[in-house]
């Protein structure tokens, strides 16, 4: 009786197993997929690494020189934080005077021999005119009872035999309250009419200079600082001008010879910019003790205003944008000087 022919093995060259189509033609579409992707952000990825290599390079040269890199932020925060010093000034003065450009106030005397009757009777006439929106009468009594206020004056007061202040009217015009006080000045009740226009316009014409002096003094500034980190970016090309030149030969563009020094120019701007807030803030932080009790002896209250969170950022922007400039200037100069002999 013969053997059972043994099982059948498979051979050690026999056909891979079988793959659904549907599952060849699925992996095949996903491996496409990821390809596309990776060639689409390939570029981003390559000019996000060129950036994080130029701004991590800048920064490594100014950690090698520190004490110049300390000099050069230092002098363009002194000339940043100077025009910007003057401006805030200018500000905080326009606001504690308690914004004088809007105050329209005129005050009118009347004769002292004017009664309440008559001065309220006036004082309703005014109303009614288009051209003035309110109008306060101040009795004889109520002046004596403010001036007895003031420790100054009380003993003075005192010694009087009678009220010598007359009637007051306080008028708040619709306008500038020019015309307003013209017309009063002929009535025959009045005896003086005060208005603060003429000192009020003094005060903005001062106001209006001193923002005139502080963009002069922004832009001379500006050009020193722009003056300074260019020097100092001309400086640092001139020290790698071999390595620059082996690079344009060996066919780098402009744009990458240039990248780390405008870098290196927007750090300095940046940093520099941080330093004018800091100065801006340890200044206010020492005027404002004896400010303030120089206001609180007068009864008042007042607070240095800084620059806010706008101006902080338009503090911080406005430097690197300089400092960005500086550097594009110096490294062009250097490039167009240099063009011929990489042709």
């Amino acid at each position: 009786m013969s053997a059972p022919d043994p099982a059948p093995t498979a051979a050690s060259g026999s056909e891979p197993p079988q793959v659904a189509p549907a599952t060849l033609a699925t992996a095949r579409a996903a491996a496409s997929a990821r390809r596309r992707q990776r060639s689409v952000f390939a570029p981003l990825r390559h000019w996000l690494g060129l950036h994080a290599h130029g701004l991590l390079s800048s920064l490594g040269r100014m950690a090698s020189r520190p004490l110049a890199s300390l000099l050069t932020v230092t002098v363009m925060a002194i000339a940043i934080m100077l025009p910007v010093a003057l401006a805030l000034t200018l500000t905080n003065v326009q606001r504690f005077s308690g914004d004088v450009q809007a105050s329209r106030q005129v005050t009118v005397f009347l004769h002292q021999d004017i009664g309440m009757d008559r001065a309220n009777a006036i004082a309703g006439q005014l109303r009614a005119r288009h051209d003035v929106a309110a109008v306060t009468v101040r009795s004889p009594a109520e002046g004596l009872a403010e001036f007895r206020k003031m420790s100054d004056l009380a003993p003075a007061l005192d010694a009087l035999d009678g009220n010598p202040l007359p009637a007051v009217l306080l008028i708040e015009p619709a306008d500038d309250g020019a015309a307003v006080a013209a017309s009063l000045k002929s009535m025959p009740e009045v005896e003086v009419v005060q208005q603060d226009s003429v000192w009020r316009e003094r005060l903005s014409a001062w106001l209006e200079l001193g923002r005139r002096v502080a963009w002069v003094l922004a832009a001379l500034l500006g050009a020193g600082a722009l003056g300074v980190v260019g020097n100092t970016v001309r400086l640092d090309v001139q020290n790698r001008s071999e390595e620059i030149g082996v690079l344009q030969f060996l066919g780098a563009t402009d744009g990458f010879v240039r990248r780390p020094f405008l870098y290196l120019g927007a750090l300095h701007g940046l940093f520099a910019g941080a330093m004018a807030l800091a100065l801006l803030a340890l200044a206010g932080g020492l005027l404002q003790p004896p400010l303030a009790r120089l206001v609180a002896s007068y009864g008042s209250h007042f607070g240095l205003q800084g620059p806010g969170a706008l101006g902080a950022v338009a503090l911080l922007a406005g430097p690197l944008l300089l400092g960005w400039l500086g550097a594009w200037l110096a490294t062009g100069h250097h490039l167009r000087r240099n063009r011929p002999a990489r042709t």
